[in-house]
């Protein structure tokens, strides 16, 4: 008997594409072929996922970008990677296809509905994106990471949580050591769109906090590109220890050996916080159209595990009070790392699993 093909259509940022490579790990361990289409900017998070993964590179095309000569292109690049999707669908007939959001995944999506083969789409914050909001009433399943998620009316959603990388799951529960007077580590984690905020207040809010504690402070902090120079010197100009990088490939390690993690609230990086379990200042993007951030956020400030700053309370003084918030009460500190672990999903990927296989199993029995 041949194998199965999964084809995964996911668009180019982080927070679509690590559950993608979750549910590949998983479908491949499980003798399945996985196949994953994605643009250039996905391309570039391709290098974790299993070599057995066949990457398929699309043309992206997205209406939030680009003048009007561009955006009016849109439509005709959109139904020219449809056409050129349901030709290879149709040569290599995946089982299900499933879709993690993006303009990356119309064309598969599309020619998935258009052979009627078995559909479906994960929807990582609590607030559906363009595309999936798109998607959600011409698919055979919703799977949710983030709960409660805002469906459109009619539209019942399963919550799975979201899949994170086996390198994640490998230090689940890592053993939290609370701050004291000895080495601690900060990490500063951002999203690729939005994160010069966090380049601008998180550095100096560090450098403001006592002489004293500074001199234990080692920070990692992820900053973008046209960022990195300037955050880099300033941490040295502050005589503060960092590594300073626009991605770090091995997060999950940094994040077990944090004390506190400041980070946006994409749903990927609340999970992987929740999964290992540490404290967290969240900071949602403002920009946000559908504010999905702040809704991912929700659960783990609810449970008393991370800290909420909106960004119109970013600035220096309200950063800093908050970080000493933390490394100032480290029975506290070690309360917020047990709370986020008690909202995580290390399951998620063997939901997602199932309902792929359950999909399946539906589609071969029409």
């Amino acid at each position: 008997m041949s194998q199965p093909l999964l084809l995964i259509a996911a668009g180019g940022t982080g927070g679509h594409m690590f559950p993608a490579q979750a549910l590949a790990e998983a479908m491949l361990a499980r003798g399945w072929r996985v196949k994953l289409s994605t643009d250039a900017r996905g391309a570039r998070y391709t290098g974790g996922f299993p070599h057995t993964t066949e990457i398929e590179q699309v043309s992206s095309a997205t209406f939030a970008r680009g003048g009007i000569v561009a955006k009016a292109a849109v439509p005709f690049r959109i139904a020219g990677g449809v056409l050129g999707a349901v030709t290879k669908l149709m040569r290599d007939k995946p089982a299900v296809v499933v879709g993690f959001g993006g303009y990356p995944t119309i064309p598969a999506m599309a020619a998935a509905t258009v052979l009627r083969l078995p559909r479906m789409i994960h929807e990582q914050n609590g607030v559906l994106g363009r595309v999936n909001e798109l998607l959600a009433k011409r698919v055979d399943a919703v799977a949710c990471g983030t709960w409660p998620t805002v469906l459109p009316e009619g539209v019942e959603g399963v919550y799975v949580g979201n899949p994170v990388r086996g390198a994640v799951l490998e230090r689940a529960g890592a053993a939290y050591i609370q701050p004291g007077d000895y080495p601690m580590e900060i990490l500063v984690i951002g999203g690729s769109q939005g994160a010069r905020i966090l380049s601008d207040v998180i550095p100096p809010a560090i450098a403001s906090l006592s002489m004293e504690r500074l001199r234990n402070i080692r920070v990692s902090h992820q900053a973008r590109g046209e960022d990195e120079e300037r955050v880099r010197a300033f941490y040295a100009e502050s005589g503060i220890t960092a590594d300073v990088q626009p991605f770090f490939q091995d997060v999950p390690r940094r994040m077990s050996e944090a004390q506190l993690i400041i980070s946006r609230a994409g749903a990927s990086s609340v999970a992987d916080i929740s999964i290992i379990g540490r404290p967290s200042i969240l900071v949602p993007l403002a920009s946000a159209i559908r504010d999905e951030q702040t809704a991912n956020a929700r659960g783990l400030v609810d449970a008393g595990a991370a800290i909420l700053i909106p960004e119109s309370h970013m600035n220096i003084q309200n950063v800093t009070e908050q970080i000493n918030a933390v490394l100032d009460n480290p029975g506290g500190a070690l309360q917020m790392a047990n709370a986020a672990l008690s909202v995580a999903k290390p399951d998620a990927t063997e939901h997602l699993v199932h309902m792929v296989e359950t999909l399946s199993q539906k589609g071969n029995a029409e």
